[in-house]
């Protein structure tokens, strides 16, 4: 999985390059479908059904949320400013297997709350990461994920979770972010070798509360204040965790992993 992890990541270096005030979220996903073309990659959002079988499939390669809006934006016209923050949201499929990332990217300069907002986000995924390797179960770490976010000041959304992924994006178990309420022992899961999993924690400023948008995709928070979101794909190995959607460890590996029409 470590090639389709390593052009995602490649890939959310393209949007973050062109995340800047004056671009457009169409611009960004344009720059990174012809980058999975390159690749001969498989988008893994572009034509993604509907939950509601009767409304439109995903349109883009990217899920492109401003501000308030907390998941699965549709890139299109509108433009970036001063003061917004986007979160990007993209994966692919390489030889059969996926990956999946989220970053959540300040637009010039932005307010400082808003700053810490997704400091916290992204520090709550790292938390996770640390926490893998010394918890039995997924839900000590989502326990942990909860509280510190809370401490913070800020609301852990409860509406989406993260997921198993594999060859199919979308494979069991099920990753809560928070503290679940009505997770049954039964649907726990041991954090033991073999597990691969995209965990994607999602911060709202103000109220958990999110709201449906009438492009039938777009969820937003339900007071309009701005949400944060950050995602790797993380396999348990038998040496530790592996983040599969990181950075390379250099040039030798994405040389050897990617195509060269990847560069």
């Amino acid at each position: 999985m470590r090639p389709s992890g390593l052009a995602v990541w490649q890939a959310l270096q393209i949007a973050t390059r062109l995340a800047v005030p004056g671009k457009t979220t169409g611009e960004i996903d344009a720059a990174v479908r012809n980058y999975y073309e390159q690749l001969d990659a498989e988008p893994l959002f572009l034509n993604y059904p509907n939950s509601v079988p009767s409304k439109p499939e995903f349109p883009g390669v990217t899920c492109t949320s401003l501000n308030q809006q907390v998941v699965h934006g549709i890139p299109g016209r509108r433009v970036l400013e001063e003061g917004d923050v986007l979160s990007i949201d993209t994966g692919c499929r390489i030889h059969h297997w996926c990956g999946d990332s989220a970053v959540t990217l300040p637009i010039g300069e932005i307010d400082p709350e808003v700053q810490r907002l997704l400091d916290v986000t992204a520090a709550t995924l790292q938390m996770a990461i640390d926490l893998i390797p010394v918890k039995k179960k997924w839900s000590e770490v989502a326990v942990e994920m909860q509280t510190f976010v809370n401490d913070a000041g800020f609301s852990a959304v409860e509406n989406f979770v993260g997921h198993g992924i594999g060859k199919n994006m979308h494979e069991p178990p099920q990753v809560p972010n928070y503290r679940s309420k009505n997770l049954q022992p039964r649907d726990d899961f041991e954090l033991e070798p073999g597990i691969v999993i995209a965990v994607e924690p999602m911060v709202n400023l103000g109220t958990k509360r999110v709201i449906a948008e009438s492009d039938h995709w777009t969820m937003s928070t339900a007071d309009g204040k701005p949400s944060a979101h950050f995602e790797h794909t993380i396999a348990i190995t038998e040496e530790g965790v592996r983040i599969l959607t990181a950075a390379p460890v250099d040039q030798e590996e994405l040389d050897r992993l990617l195509p060269i029409a990847a560069k």
